[in-house]
């Protein structure tokens, strides 16, 4: 019987953001450590609704292509479905892995979490 995260990938991830100073990246590491039934799985009709164009948003998780997208913004998830990919670089946003933010933006300035 299989117990704990597996994932490489996402076992350097989740140390990486509990080495940072800021309270920010603890919480997504607080999120990401939970069981892949439990971590959030955000559709893009969310992001829609509740960030503002030209805003940097960060999902714990998964981005889902549900919805549509009208806004360009920038989209930092562990993961994203092929349909949110194409949702969001269509409207001329971007997306990116969340070590990719921590590295851009240490500080976590400016960044909407949505869980």
């Amino acid at each position: 019987m299989r117990s704990g995260i597996e994932n490489k990938r996402l076992l350097a991830l989740i140390y990486e953001l509990r080495c940072a100073d800021k309270e920010i990246w603890k919480k997504v590491a607080r999120e990401l450590s939970k069981p892949t039934r439990r971590r959030p799985s955000v559709n893009v009709s969310k992001i829609e609704e509740y960030v503002n164009d030209g805003e940097t948003v960060l999902v714990p998780g998964k981005v889902l292509g549900a919805g549509h997208l009208s806004k360009k913004v920038e989209v930092a998830a562990f993961s994203f479905s092929g349909s949110a990919r194409l949702l969001i670089e269509k409207n001329g946003g971007k997306i990116m892995g969340i070590d990719e933010l921590m590295k851009a933006n240490p500080e976590g300035k400016n960044v909407r979490v949505l869980v």
